[in-house]
């Protein structure tokens, strides 16, 4: 019989939990305010699950999207997504240093934050490898704490990049 060796690892990740908004920076409370104050735009018919984000740009312009859902499933836009390329038609080289992105539930008042789909997180991961610039990103559900991570990658562990290529 052959025995076969094995390796344990790990991953583990860590993040900043505030409790109220006025414990974050002032810049982060207002990243986080731009995209609440774009939540109410989501247009979620099928889901009704709204989702809003806000990035800043390293020249500290601001740039805010929601959800588009779409009847076939596939065509919606995320919110996340949406933010990053609304800050690229505007500054194509401008590196996005923070994203605020914020959630309402139909059916439940959410007090854990949601965090991005994984397309969203493949996307977010990139584009900090593109601009070899972290950005911070900042997660909070309609009420509740913050979850304030420093690098978009850190939603990804053991992500594909373009280093595979």
């Amino acid at each position: 019989m052959v025995k076969i060796s094995t390796i344990k690892k790990s991953i583990s990740l860590e993040y900043d939990v505030f409790a109220r908004p006025t414990d974050l920076s002032a810049a982060d409370q207002e990243l986080y305010e731009i995209a609440a104050a774009a939540l109410p735009e989501s247009y979620s018919p099928y889901s009704r699950f709204q989702v809003a984000a806000a990035a800043r740009l390293e020249n500290g312009e601001v740039v805010s999207a929601c959800n588009t859902e779409n009847a076939a499933y596939p065509m919606c836009l995320c919110a996340e997504r949406a933010a990053l390329a609304a800050a690229a038609s505007r500054q194509p080289t401008a590196k996005v240093v923070a994203m605020a992105i914020t959630v309402k539930s139909p059916s439940q008042v959410l007090a854990e934050p949601a965090s991005p789909c994984g397309a969203c997180r493949q996307v977010l991961a990139e584009h900090e490898q593109r601009h070899g610039h972290r950005m911070r990103i900042i997660l909070r559900a309609e009420v509740g704490p913050f979850y304030v991570l420093d690098s978009a990658a850190d939603l990804l562990p053991l992500g594909f990049s373009s280093d595979f290529l």
